[in-house]
Parts: structure tokens; sequence; C-alpha cells
């Protein structure tokens, strides 16, 4: 195969491998959020029922 066949192949592969990884760190950040409301909400409820 040529380099001239190669090289939009490359590219093509390059942005879908790209827009793979921003969903998947866009998601590793929706569970972040959700982490810390949890925890939040968790002590919360924990100082609720101390006083």
């Amino acid at each position: 195969m040529k380099l001239s066949h190669i090289v939009p192949i490359a590219a093509v592969l390059a942005v879908v491998a790209l827009a793979g990884c921003a969903n998947t760190i866009r998601g590793i950040g929706a569970d972040t959020a959700n982490t810390v409301n949890a925890t939040q909400s968790a002590g919360h409820k924990v100082a609720k029922a101390a006083n």
C-alpha cells in the first residue's frame, strides 16, 4: 500500500480513538461528581442523626 493511502486511514482512526477517549473522560468526571454528592449526602445524614 502506498503512503498516500495510509495517511487518510490513519487520520480517521486517530479521530475515532480520540473521540472514544473524550467520552471515557466525561464518564469518569460524572462518576466522580456522583460519588462526591453521595458522600456529602451521607455526611449530612450522619450530622442530623448525631443532633
